[in-house]
């Protein structure tokens, strides 16, 4: 009789253990940032754009590893919202650069405040060390894999 080794349990596998971390945390900032108006998504075009001023779509697609059509559906949004707004480039009249308005350059501030938040929140049982070596882990996983696209939504 061929014996039929037993399927590896749940909780045995170490992608088991990050996504449930990840959902609680992913879940818990999107009611955060949802409490001030914006997704998640929102929130991370808004970041990039805060630091990269003036970039046009195509840069900001290469910054967050976001498809065209995704990062345009959050552009539309944002625009939507009075946060962000397209100008024409001073140097090229065919492209457009974004930038962010007042109230988006106001806004970036305080969603950072619930990032830093929502990590206390999470992660203040680890030392400063251990989650040091936490995010370089997580920073080799990316590299080993080639990890470019950033999940969103």
């Amino acid at each position: 009789m061929v014996k039929v080794r037993a399927p590896s349990g749940l909780e045995d596998h170490v992608g088991f253990w990050l996504r449930f971390v990840s959902n609680h945390v992913s879940a818990r900032f999107a009611r955060l940032v949802e409490a001030r108006g914006v997704t998640v998504s929102e929130w991370v075009a808004l970041r990039a754009l805060f630091v990269d001023e003036s970039p046009n779509t195509a840069a900001l697609m290469q910054r967050l590893g976001m498809t065209k059509g995704a990062v345009s559906k959050v552009l539309a949004r944002l625009e939507e919202k009075g946060l962000v707004r397209r100008k024409t480039d001073k140097e090229d009249a065919r492209a457009q650069v974004l930038e962010l308005t007042a109230a988006g350059r106001k806004l970036v501030p305080v969603l950072a405040s619930l990032a830093d938040e929502n990590d206390a929140h999470f992660f203040a049982t680890l030392s400063a060390a251990e989650r040091r070596r936490l995010v370089a882990t997580m920073r080799r996983l990316v590299d080993a894999h080639h990890l470019e696209e950033v999940p969103t939504e």
